[in-house]
């Protein structure tokens, strides 16, 4: 797949029609229209029974239009009555009539108000903690990391991160559906709704403050336009990204990328790996299984490292890191380690045990 021609782009650049928001993750509540539902009913329960009540004892009643009083007419007292309207069109005249207003209607007159003005003071105070907890989130998010997309590789890239000890806290989702959303803070990520394309949707995800941003989108050009954006917004920040075909994938390095996987032709390999050797295939699977098994991890070169070659260390030692070139454990160039070296090894996966803060998983960084 090629990138869409400039028009295409442009078209895709005007798609911004979604509302985006910022939603954080939350313990599991009732939905606020069941909660309205719910008090809704009560309030009726309410009513019909204050209906009843008055026609069960009807000839207590006086109606000024006819005099008599109908279930229709008890029905509309209960309403001005519990509602605190008070016409004064039908009057209890009779003393059980009376008695009854005083000791049964008059309660559930209040109990009717505590129901409908709790349900308005609830929604308040609901919306009042949630902007309490988004300017506290705000104001405390910082080297975090962004997630554009929470796709199958959008969800597997965090499976990885957070099994290396990353704080779900310390996650921003940012996704155009708000059904991916909705089970991004169910899994404990903050969500942003919206069109990562766009400045505004990357700054309220606090892509400014961002360490690293992961984007995991279905598109390549998506793609190529979010990197583009989260560039621009911050410097710093690094960047990897996934496209379907290698042919852009230059293209999203131009754009700002500092990595750049190809994940149809990753799956090509890994594929022809297990064809040619299912043996080799499934130890290649499990190192990119973050947490079980065995785990690629890059960390520095210790002072007592210095000078002894990579295959003199502890651990099984795959590439170093000099400045930005990644050698060989075997190329000559190597010669003696250096102090700022950092090293490539695979490790034997710990489940639950955090990875050192200078030592980091190769996948997950």
């Amino acid at each position: 797949m090629k990138l869409p021609g400039q028009d295409a782009i442009a078209r895709q650049a005007d798609e911004h029609l979604v509302t985006h928001r910022v939603k954080l993750p939350r313990k599991m509540v009732e939905h606020p229209i069941r909660q309205v539902g719910k008090r809704l009913s009560m309030a009726l329960v309410v009513l019909v029974v204050t209906a009843f009540i008055v026609y069960a004892d009807h000839e207590g009643y006086n109606d000024n239009s006819d005099g008599s009083v109908d279930l229709l007419d008890s029905f509309y007292y209960a309403t001005v009555t519990l509602s605190t309207t008070g016409y004064g069109d039908i009057t209890p005249v009779s003393d059980a009539a009376r008695l009854t207003n005083i000791f049964v209607i008059t309660p559930l007159r209040v109990l009717f108000l505590i129901i409908l003005v709790g349900t308005t003071l609830e929604a308040l105070t609901e919306r009042t903690r949630e902007e309490w907890r988004l300017t506290r989130w705000r104001s405390t998010l910082r080297d975090h990391t962004v997630v554009v997309g929470f796709g199958t590789k959008g969800r597997s890239a965090l499976q990885t991160v957070c099994a290396t000890g990353l704080r779900k806290d310390q996650v921003v989702v940012v996704d155009p559906s708000s059904k991916a959303i909705e089970a991004a803070t169910a899994d404990g990520f903050a969500g942003v709704i919206g069109d990562a394309t766009r400045s505004d949707v990357l700054k309220r995800a606090e892509v400014q403050r961002a360490r690293q941003i992961i984007i995991a989108t279905q598109r390549d050009d998506t793609a190529v336009l979010v990197a583009l954006t989260a560039r621009q917004i911050n410097r710093g920040a690094k960047i990897v990204a996934a496209v379907r075909e290698e042919e852009n994938a230059p293209l999203l390095k131009q754009s700002g990328a500092d990595a750049v996987i190809t994940s149809a032709s990753a799956a090509g390999r890994l594929l022809g790996l297990s064809v040619l050797s299912p043996a080799a295939g499934m130890v290649m699977e499990d190192l990119i299984h973050q947490g079980s098994g065995l785990d690629l991890v890059e960390r520095p070169v210790i002072k007592a490292e210095v000078g002894r070659s990579p295959r003199e260390t502890d651990d099984l030692v795959v590439s170093v890191l000099r400045g930005h070139r990644v050698l060989g454990y075997d190329d000559p160039a190597v010669g003696g380690l250096e102090l700022t070296d950092r090293l490539i090894t695979i490790v034997r996966a710990t489940p639950g045990t955090k990875v050192a803060p200078d030592a980091r998983p190769l996948l997950g960084d």
